[in-house]
């Protein structure tokens, strides 16, 4: 069972029709007459981090990844509440000093604090973020119109090349593989766009699952599909040479997730302003797409026009 299927099927209707729980349809809870915004995350070993050699380095994915949520929706976290289920071979006394360390140096980087949690001893490692923001708006999913231009930030297909590296699927140089790995473990999620979303974004998610995935998530409610320019869907230039050099496609690194770039559509009048704003806040942003009417079908081009097809476009949560 699909995701969205097991939410539709067992969960919606306990939300009560509640405008707050957004049809369980989003990436935050929103309650707007108290300016309260709430996103949860779980994520588990072997699952969402291959292993937990450096916990160090495993707690900053996770609370990036967490506040990404409420990034991408252009809200600011202030406050996150950390649950771990482990044992004492997880969470040993050297562990729990590394991951305090990180969080420390996680919440001066984002300017959080924590909150509260819960610890439980189990044979299985994993951990659940709760973020808290607190706005009086947000960038919804399901709001982009016709002709929409479609915007990514940052790079993709790195982190997914890092975990490679983790998995030794691939072999690279000591200094490359550092890079992605880095890549991987410390997205270089954009806190500082989160002002300026609002202003532009007709809707926004961040890229966790997958850019294909996570674009049909961001249109899921709506009659609409895209087109993509495949040329213009940015990679590093590190990617780039690997992909040279390993004769790889790179059709088949960017929509792999991880990225926990922002997606988000916007208006074509507001072009320059968001070429002002990249421009001034030393964010890359890159112009990918558009949005279309459901009665022209969904396409990935390149320069000359051509289909590109990409056969996995993405993690889906299943059930069975």
């Amino acid at each position: 069972m699909h995701e969205f299927e097991l939410i539709n099927k067992y969960f919606s209707q306990l939300t009560n029709r509640s405008k707050s729980s957004l049809n369980l349809n989003d990436d935050v809870f929103f309650d707007k007459s108290h300016n309260l915004v709430i996103s949860v995350d779980t994520y588990n070993i072997g699952k969402h981090f291959v292993s937990f050699k450096n916990p160090d380095l495993v707690i900053k994915k996770i609370i990036r990844s967490s506040i990404s949520d409420l990034i991408c929706k252009g809200v600011k976290p202030n406050y996150y509440f950390l649950s771990g289920s482990g044992n004492n071979k997880t969470f040993t006394t050297s562990n729990l000093k590394k991951i305090s360390k990180s969080l420390k140096e996680e919440q001066k980087k984002y300017n959080i604090i924590l909150g509260g949690g819960d610890t439980v001893k189990s044979s299985k490692l994993s951990f659940t973020v709760t973020s808290v923001g607190f706005s009086n708006k947000i960038v919804y999913r399901n709001r982009s119109k016709d002709n929409d231009d479609i915007y990514v930030t940052g790079n993709l297909g790195d982190s997914f090349l890092g975990l490679m590296v983790l998995k030794n699927k691939i072999k690279i140089n000591k200094k490359l593989s550092a890079y992605f790995i880095n890549q991987y473990y410390k997205p270089e999620i954009k806190y500082s766009l989160t002002d300026h979303l609002n202003k532009f974004a007709t809707s926004s998610i961040d890229l966790s699952d997958g850019l294909i995935t996570d674009l049909d998530k961001l249109i899921n409610k709506q009659k609409k599909t895209y087109q993509l320019f495949f040329d213009k869907i940015p990679i590093s230039k590190k990617l780039r040479l690997v992909l040279s050099l390993k004769t790889l496609l790179k059709k088949n690194f960017i929509s792999k997730g991880d990225d926990y770039q922002i997606l988000f559509t916007s208006n074509i009048k507001n072009r320059n302003s968001i070429k002002n704003i990249s421009s001034t806040k030393k964010i890359k942003i890159t112009r990918i797409g558009k949005i279309l009417n459901s009665w022209q079908k969904t396409s990935i081009i390149d320069k000359n026009g051509h289909q590109i097809k990409i056969n996995n476009k993405g993690y889906t949560h299943k059930f069975d």
